[in-house]
C-alpha cells in the first residue's frame, strides 16, 4: 500500500467542512500549519477578495501573523485551503493562474469532499492523505 503524502487529525478534517459549510455561498479560506508531511491546525482566515462568492484572497494580516509565528518557533505554513461553493475540489483556472509555485499545499473544499493539492513549478499536483484519530 502507498504511505499517504500528507496526514492530518479528525478535528482539522471537520473544521475544513465546517468552515467552508458556514462561509457558504461565498468561499472560505485559511491557513494549513504543520510540519513535515502533517498539517496540525487548520486556521480560517476572513476572505478579503472583493467577489467572495467566486474568489479567494486570505487576508494579508493572517499570512503575516502566520509568517511570523513560524520564524520565532510556532508551528510551518504548510499550506493554504479554500473552499468551491458548489464546484469541484479541484484547482480552478483562476487558482492555476494565480498560483505562485512555491510547493506549499491546498486543501480545495467541495461540499463534503477535500482533495489536497500541491503548489509546484510545474502547476497543481494532487496528493494522497490520511485522516488519523489525533
Amino acid at each position: 500500500m502507498k504511505k499517504a503524502e500528507i496526514s492530518l487529525g479528525k478535528r482539522e478534517w471537520q473544521r475544513l467542512l465546517t468552515e467552508a459549510l458556514g462561509a457558504f455561498p461565498q468561499e472560505a479560506c485559511g491557513l494549513l500549519l504543520g510540519q513535515g508531511n502533517c498539517i496540525e491546525h487548520v486556521v480560517p482566515a476572513r476572505n478579503v477578495h472583493p467577489t467572495p462568492r467566486t474568489h479567494f484572497e486570505i487576508d494579508p494580516q493572517a499570512l503575516v501573523d502566520a509568517f511570523r509565528s513560524a520564524r520565532q518557533g510556532g508551528p510551518g505554513v504548510f499550506g493554504y485551503y479554500h473552499s468551491h461553493p458548489g464546484g469541484r475540489p479541484e484547482p480552478s483556472a483562476t487558482d492555476r493562474a494565480m498560483a505562485s509555485g512555491d510547493g506549499r499545499v491546498w486543501a480545495i473544499v467541495a461540499g463534503d469532499d477535500v482533495a489536497f493539492w500541491r503548489d509546484d513549478t510545474d502547476g497543481f499536483a494532487m496528493l494522497s492523505y490520511r485522516v488519523d484519530d489525533r
